[in-house]
């Protein structure tokens, strides 16, 4: 008898203290916050009022407990048509918040760059922001936990966020419950990535579809989807091969090419067809080329380039990027941008084969921060005791996880890819578009290698002809080109209304 008291005082007893460990836990979690103001945009002379709200969301995972204040400003338009649009927004990095998107393109306020040069120290100009689709679509801009206000709560840690699994659910999850909490969940649904941002958009897109959550469109800013483009390995000839338009489309750019043709993608076009026909299977011969057939190519790569062929030969037909940012303006002391590649600036040292910094990077950075900050904290009424992270670079224990579900092959990973994910998710939706935007003069992600992966991607024309491609004579951040920005507003406002059903 006493020892089945003691059970029951025992069971007792660990329930209570549970109970309260739960109750102290729960008032010990940071509270979600939301600072509102009246926000406006005019675009094309129409003035267009909007409701901001700028904070977090407390997301909760799929057992309904909290795992992170979510960051988010959102913007809202006054007495709503029915049925208006709503669009997510980020950037990428992985690790970036989305404050180059939220000044550059999609919010009511712009920071004027002197592009494409460098900007002199504050004060720094915001300007009504006309080339905003904020008249035809709400927009949400998202800051992926460790950047703006996100941080993970409760049990939750940085590396159940950091990684490319890991950010494709937390993503979908503040998409869901933000869509449920603001009575969203019946409104005409997009996305929108910026560089990695796009990689998770192919991620997201099958994800909140598998979950029942189908996108009217999905917009792609200077994407990736094949990692493989991107990263120079050894024995490695695709990053080569989709480099070399980009590669030739700078050179045109800085008058490094002597025949220029009629315009920029025309220029573009000649290389695309000698990088398949003639680059590409020179590239795959490796040592069994012969020498004539080496010096061959040299010589036309020297024509699309202004590099020299000796340099190409010198290099056996293989130059990267990193060497290309050194060697295309060497002699005059320069190194050109890597986001941006009509960006130019001091080369420290000209007999390095590797860049030191990115000139674009280097031009726009502290407009575009101290800007934001100031329009956060003052216009936005964000309070200044919360520290915005405009990157999750330097929070503790930051370390991305590459590893992706559907890319492994016997025991290891054959490619980082969500390529598969988007094609999952136009095959099971026959109505869902994918716009795909592309800057010329991008060198982090370049075009070609959309295309490759675009070409690729195994899916009949009734699919592919879903994914539109538009182009534009800037680099990454193309909107920083205020003709391209124009371009960029065009293009999508298209897209919207082209998507939303009939």
């Amino acid at each position: 008898m006493k020892i089945r008291l003691l059970l029951v005082f025992l069971f007792v007893s660990s329930f209570v203290l549970a109970q309260e460990k739960k109750e102290t836990t729960s008032t010990l979690l940071p509270k979600a916050q939301v600072f509102e103001s009246k926000q406006s945009v005019t675009i094309d002379g129409k003035v267009i009022n909007l409701n901001a709200k700028a904070g977090t969301l407390e997301l909760k995972d799929e057992n309904n407990r909290p795992i992170a204040l979510y960051g988010f400003t959102a913007y809202f338009k006054e007495n709503p048509e029915k049925n208006r649009p709503i669009v997510f927004a980020y950037n990428g990095g992985p690790g970036s918040s989305s404050y180059w998107l939220h000044m550059g393109i999609m919010g009511p306020k712009r920071i004027v760059v002197n592009d494409p040069n460098y900007n002199q120290a504050a004060p720094y100009e915001l300007a009504n922001n006309e080339f905003s689709i904020l008249d035809v679509a709400d927009v949400v801009m998202m800051d992926p936990v460790g950047t703006g206000l996100s941080i993970p709560i409760g049990e939750a840690k940085g590396s159940d966020f950091w990684g490319v699994d890991q950010d494709i659910r937390s993503t979908s999850l503040f998409i869901m419950q933000f869509l449920k909490e603001h009575n969203r969940l019946n409104s005409p649904k997009y996305i929108l990535g910026e560089s990695y941002g796009t990689f998770r958009n192919a991620g997201v897109m099958n994800y909140l579809l598998d979950k029942g959550y189908a996108l009217n469109g999905v917009i792609m800013v200077s994407a990736v989807f094949d990692l493989r483009t991107l990263f120079f390995a050894p024995n490695e000839d695709l990053p080569y091969i989709v480099y070399l338009p980009t590669v030739a489309a700078t050179s045109w750019y800085h008058g490094k090419v002597a025949d220029k043709g009629a315009d920029l993608p025309s220029f573009v076009q000649k290389v695309r067809e000698f990088t398949e026909n003639e680059y590409a299977p020179a590239l795959f011969k490796g040592n069994r080329i012969t020498a004539s057939e080496k010096s061959t190519v040299a010589k036309k790569l020297e024509g699309f380039t202004g590099i020299s062929s000796e340099v190409w030969e010198r290099a056996d037909l293989k130059i990267t990027a990193n060497e290309y940012y050194q060697e295309l303006l060497r002699k005059d002391g320069m190194t050109v941008g890597r986001l941006d590649s009509r960006y130019k600036g001091i080369n420290l040292d000209p007999m390095s084969m590797s860049a030191f910094t990115d000139p674009q990077s280097d031009a726009i950075s502290p407009a575009y921060t101290m800007g934001f900050l100031d329009y956060y904290h003052g216009s936005l009424g964000v309070s200044k005791d919360l520290l915005y992270a405009t990157s999750a670079y330097s929070k503790e224990g930051f370390k991305w996880d590459w590893k992706h579900q559907g890319n492994n092959f016997w025991g290891a990973d054959a490619a980082v890819t969500t390529l598969p994910d988007m094609a999952e998710a136009l095959s099971k939706d026959p109505h869902t578009k994918v716009l795909i935007m592309n800057g010329y003069y991008d060198l982090a992600t370049v075009f070609n290698g959309v295309e490759h992966s675009i070409s690729h991607i195994g899916l009949p024309k009734s699919a592919t002809d879903r994914i539109i491609m538009t182009y534009y004579e800037a680099g990454h951040m193309m909107y920083t080109h205020l003709p391209s920005a124009k371009l960029f507003r065009e293009d999508l406002k298209k897209f919207i209304q082209d998507t939303l059903r009939k």
